[in-house]
């Protein structure tokens, strides 16, 4: 089980972000113990622990406070430097591991306390190792290294390692100690270890972090303040405390429930990242560690209830990289909304597109959506003012892209040699396939994108009504309803009784059972009556694991419990669902999707629900089956707690005129008692306390500030 710590630093105006994977088993196996990233350009950096030789043993580990990780490790037998023997289990071994983000540095202390009656000693040995690699070559996606390491070195008792990389960057770490080494022998650190019974030794190691152009001073660096573990780990306490202030606060009767949320709360904090000024959440460690539209957007549009404040910045900033020209190897286009940022090595090299990369179809109208959703919570036109301009560029290569034929749809088609075939949130090579296996046929058009963009354009055209275009608002609002009657024509699979995955070329359907409909039910593009059946057939037992709702139908031909988008179960996709059954009023798949998930979090470790999980039957093993490659914390994945309990308590806000609508309050059967305290609309707060009853749920409303107006009904 592997813990994580993730966040964002700035570093002399380079925006660097790091991630530490933290497993029990890893640092004193002899691998690698963590992964330090300067974005996407990894430093790995391994200890190998060796206590007269042995290597300890692992008692506990945690990373539950995300910005530091605690070991616990013991010693087997082991022969002193007199050969007299040391019982197993005699010596404490505690590790305390700290990132240190204004320092752009990792703070480690060893304690070794020896529990027996007797005085020890004994060599210890820490062995470090290093590569710089770019997060393509770690994924295995690019086999090259274009940069030159410098041989490791050791000066005034630091551990130095460099590397010069194509991107005409110098990357950095080096490794100090307190007290110094009483030995070193290449990239090896020895120590003799002298401890009376019951006394303690400790050995702090910093690991110091830098990335500079080529040409910038090196005298400069590694002159940092040598704060206490204790100091960082109070700051870095207060910061996240003060992060958890900012949000909506809940409390319930449900141990699970609160363990939960403050655990989803606790992630999309470590996820917080920058660039330049402003914040948005990064979409997950350990690969996806970067500014990716579709997630970022996502993410931000969950956490609008808890926390609004990120999505103003991630538009803004998504605005401020949207497409401008035609560049068919990044797939940019006029008026398209980023999918990825990278800034490692090979990214900036111009080795791979992705220093700007644009492959996505979804992204433009989710950033629409989130403009639309962000205005009802905040009542504020002034940002859809500022962008005002990039929304209008946005609608135009909707109205554009892909759409040969003239059908109306949002489609994709693969322009890049370097790009991705699928475009979909579902963006594995094989995630788009027919009945019979084989792969749909360019250009798609993905059922839940025709969705984002029906409802993008209501959004939008509510938006412009209210700054006095009602012109603008009609055509839009007249676009969105031809779209819908198409939709319901030409997506509708009444043999199956759902809605078809996507259309294929030549307007043919990709009609297979699949999860992606959900979305578009959340948009209320369905018509009444296939929206209702459409959720019937999720909740059938080839798509409902027990656990949540699968990418794909068991009794599909591509169905693999373990494919990446052919069958796993994803959290942030069952909370669009959940949202989609609300909306067609069938409250009770809603509340079972909820409560699967929940309770699929039991599970896992801290509570953290996983980027994806298998679709194997609940029954078959009792606990959900671990999806071997997953992202956790992810960023999409920790706002499904908060966005579940925004649609099943039937949060609806007009910020614009200060009311909040609470409409057929549900509560899932695990939890009695919830309450909402400082629930911002507009300029407004409310506290409200709801309870659950025998149909459904009931709300007090426990005090508002300002003018704000809670209804509550259904």
């Amino acid at each position: 089980m592997v813990d994580s710590i993730a966040g964002a630093i700035t570093v002399k105006s380079l925006d660097l972000y790091y991630v530490i994977a933290a497993d029990a088993q890893i640092p004193v196996s002899g691998g690698h113990g963590f992964g330090l990233y300067f974005h996407d350009c990894r430093f790995i950096g391994g200890y190998q622990m060796t206590l007269a030789g042995l290597t300890p043993v692992v008692l506990a580990s945690t990373a539950q406070k995300g910005y530091a990780a605690l070991f616990e490790l013991t010693n087997p037998d082991l022969h002193s430097n007199k050969n007299r023997l040391i019982p197993k289990d005699e010596l404490s071994i505690r590790w305390e591991r700290i990132l240190d983000a204004e320092q752009t540095c990792v703070r480690e202390v060893l304690t070794i306390q020896n529990l027996g009656h007797e005085a020890h000693d004994f060599p210890l040995s820490l062995q470090f190792g290093a590569g710089f690699e770019d997060i393509f070559n770690v994924r295995g996606l690019v086999q090259q290294n274009l940069g030159r390491a410098e041989r490791p070195a050791w000066r005034d008792g630091r551990l130095y390692f460099a590397y010069h990389g194509a991107d005409r960057l110098r990357r950095m770490a080096t490794i100090a100690f307190s007290p110094r080494p009483d030995a070193t022998h290449k990239t090896a650190a020895e120590f003799r270890i002298d401890v009376p019974a019951g006394a303690a030794r400790t050995i702090a190691v910093t690991i110091a972090l830098e990335e500079q152009p080529e040409d910038a001073e090196a005298g400069q660096l590694n002159q940092r303040p040598a704060d206490t573990l204790d100091g960082v780990a109070g700051k870095l306490r207060t910061n996240s405390e003060e992060w958890l202030e900012q949000h909506t606060k809940l409390d319930s009767d449900s141990l699970l429930l609160n363990s939960i949320m403050e655990r989803s709360l606790r992630d999309v904090a470590m996820l917080r990242s920058e660039l330049g000024s402003r914040e948005y959440f990064a979409a997950g460690v350990p690969w996806f560690v970067a500014l990716f539209g579709r997630d970022s957007l996502i993410v931000a549009l969950e956490m609008l209830a808890f926390q609004p404040e990120i999505a103003a910045q991630t538009l803004r900033l998504l605005a401020s990289y949207q497409g401008s020209r035609t560049d068919r190897w990044r797939e940019e286009q006029p008026g398209k909304i980023l999918h990825e940022l990278r800034v490692g090595e090979l990214a900036r090299a111009g080795d791979v597109p992705h220093a700007r990369f644009y492959g996505t179809v979804d992204a433009t109208p989710l950033f629409l959506l989130l403009l639309g959703r962000h205005a009802a919570w905040t009542g504020d036109l002034d940002l859809f003012r500022e962008l005002q301009a990039p929304v209008e560029k946005a609608l135009d290569w909707i109205a554009r892209a892909g759409d040969d034929h003239g059908e109306g749809y949002l489609k994709y088609r693969c322009r890049s040699a370097e790009g991705l075939v699928n475009q979909g949130w579902k963006d594995s090579g094989d995630a788009i396939a027919r009945a019979d296996g084989s792969l749909a046929g360019p250009p798609i058009a993905l059922v839940e994108v025709q969705g984002y963009v029906f409802a993008a354009k209501q959004a939008i055209a509510d938006l412009y009504e209210r700054s006095g275009e009602a012109g603008r608002a009609r055509q839009l609002r007249q676009e969105a309803d031809r779209l819908r009657r198409r939709f319901n024509r030409d997506f509708w699979c009444e043999n199956q009784g759902i809605f078809a995955l996507a259309l294929e070329a030549r307007s043919r359907p990709v009609a297979v059972v699949s999860s992606n409909p959900g979305h578009a039910l959340w948009c209320g593009i369905a018509d009444r009556d296939k929206g209702r059946r459409s959720v019937a057939r999720l909740m059938q037992d080839d798509m409902f694991n027990g656990w949540g709702v699968r990418t794909l139908a068991t009794s599909e031909r591509r169905y693999n419990p373990v494919g990446y988008h052919l069958g796993t179960v994803w959290p942030h996709d069952n909370a669009l669902v959940a949202a989609g059954c609300r909306q067609y009023g069938e409250d009770d798949a809603a509340l079972r999707i909820f409560t699967g998930i929940a309770e699929a979090a039991m599970h896992f470790r801290h509570h953290r629900l996983p980027e994806a999980m298998a679709g194997f039957p609940r029954a078959d093993f009792q606990v959900p089956v671990h999806y071997p490659v997953a992202c956790h914390p992810q960023a999409w994945a920790a706002g499904t707690a908060p966005f579940l309990l925004t649609v099943c308590l039937g949060l609806e806000p007009d910020g614009f005129a200060n009311k909040l609508r609470i409409v057929r309050p549900r509560m899932p059967g695990f939890v009695n008692r919830i309450e909402l305290r400082g629930l911002r609309v507009g300029k407004s707060s409310a506290d409200l306390e709801f309870r659950r009853t025998g149909d459904g749920a009931e709300v007090d409303i426990l005090q508002t500030s300002g003018q704000l107006t809670v209804e509550a009904g259904g």
